[in-house]
């Protein structure tokens, strides 16, 4: 498995030499510390520290939060003494008294419950174990990003009393160190293979507020000594890779002149285009202003068109208004004309109802008198039958003969 450097791990073979030596330093500083113990990195990473440590120690243990780099670790530094697993540094999945010597380094300031890690440590030591924790210097790593910004990676940073008295609170005994890049000068023999070093460090090398970084050694019991430790990595000509840096820089300094060159020389062709396009702007401008001179005479002469349109519309409202009430009123006298009328024919039409009852009672009567002067006539036809039968009898004749009977006639 690959693996790409972020800023929050180092990667072999992806950072530069500085950095690299760095963080390699620290773990031959606590390889003295490893010899025949058994040895718990947390935050191992990619897992070379935790190989480093395996040279001197019986056997060691690497724990990383990150699945990928506990991948990486196990694809690159098999070893039979060396091991890997993902664990959290706040929370140590081992029984108390585990290990003899816990290191953390460049750990503590990614967490944002830091004292945890701390009593973590102390936890899983044995008695007479020692904790070795590293990390940078706050105000020296603020002033170095002052460009960059804050590591993005980091929860909290230490200056030097907050983390000496951090660590107090769980190990008594607690020897601090600084760790620097340091300007030195090298005597090495020609041969290959290690040779002994005599080393010779003067008094007062640089304030502990000036640090790179901070390295502390801690334990529950006194320790005895605090011997320094200098690390000298193979690439250590320093006058060399200051002259190579230099070239780097002049060739670096050659190809910005270069690009400042064209970059003058397209600064002068924009000022000939800023000069053609002010030129043309100021003819824009008066354009603008003639232009706009014209849309406020306009814009008054549609104000008055307004205001004239206005009082039209308000005489026309007064005007629509009267018809409306002419309307109202030739409507209202419509409707009573209506009423009146309707009135009027109501009166006619119960008028002619009477006449028609009074009609159909006469006409009633004169039926009814017809047929009454119809018996009359036929009771009169029947007595004129009557009288002229009576008038006819001998005995009528006989009796007028003698001056007797009824005078008829």
């Amino acid at each position: 498995m690959s693996a790409e450097f972020t800023g929050e791990r180092v990667i072999p073979g992806q950072v530069d030499v500085d950095l690299w030596n760095e963080h390699i330093s620290r773990y031959g500083f606590a390889a003295r510390l490893a010899r025949r113990k058994r040895v718990l990195d947390v935050g191992c990473g990619a897992g070379y520290g935790s190989a480093e440590l395996s040279n001197t120690a019986t056997a060691v243990t690497g724990i990383d939060i990150g699945a990928e780099a506990i991948v990486y670790a196990n694809e690159h530094y098999g070893r039979p003494n060396l091991s890997f697993q993902q664990a959290s540094a706040t929370s140590l999945p081992f029984p108390d008294a585990s290990f003899d010597l816990v290191v953390a380094f460049e750990v503590i300031e990614h967490l944002t419950d830091w004292a945890n890690l701390i009593a973590e440590a102390r936890r899983v030591l044995a008695p007479g174990g020692q904790f070795v924790v590293s990390t940078p210097n706050k105000s020296y790593y603020a002033e170095t990003r002052r460009a960059s910004g804050p590591n993005p990676f980091h929860e909290h940073e230490f200056e030097y009393a907050e983390f000496q008295q951090a660590l107090q609170q769980y190990f008594p005994h607690t020897l601090l160190f600084t760790q620097n890049h340091a300007g030195s000068i090298v005597f090495r023999p020609v041969s290959e293979g290690h040779a002994p070093a005599d080393v010779r460090l003067e008094a007062n090398a640089g304030a502990v507020d000036e640090a790179h970084f901070y390295i502390a050694v801690c334990a529950a019991e006194a320790m005895t000594g605090a011997p320094a430790f200098l690390y000298v990595p193979s690439a250590a000509n320093v006058l060399r890779e200051r002259e190579r840096h230099i070239e780097r820089l002049e060739s670096e300094l050659a190809t910005k002149n270069e690009w400042l060159r064209e970059s003058q020389q397209k600064h002068a062709e924009l000022v000939d285009v800023h000069d053609r396009q002010t030129a043309e702007l100021r003819k824009s401008n008066d354009w603008a202003m003639e232009l706009n001179s014209k849309l406020e005479n306009a814009g008054a002469r549609i104000v008055e068109l307004q205001e004239e349109a206005a009082a039209e519309q308000a005489a026309a409202r007064l005007a629509i208004k009267g018809y409306a009430d002419e309307l109202a009123r030739v409507e209202s006298q419509r409707l009573s004309e209506i009423a009146a009328w309707q009135a009027h024919d109501a009166a006619r039409q119960k008028e002619l109802a009477d006449c028609a009852a009074l009609l159909d009672q006469a006409e009633a009567t004169v039926i009814e008198r017809t047929h009454w002067a119809q018996s009359l006539e036929v009771e009169a036809g029947n007595l004129r039958a009557q009288l002229a039968a009576v008038q006819a009898s001998r005995w009528m004749r006989l009796g007028r003969g003698i001056g007797l009977g009824p005078k008829i006639g």
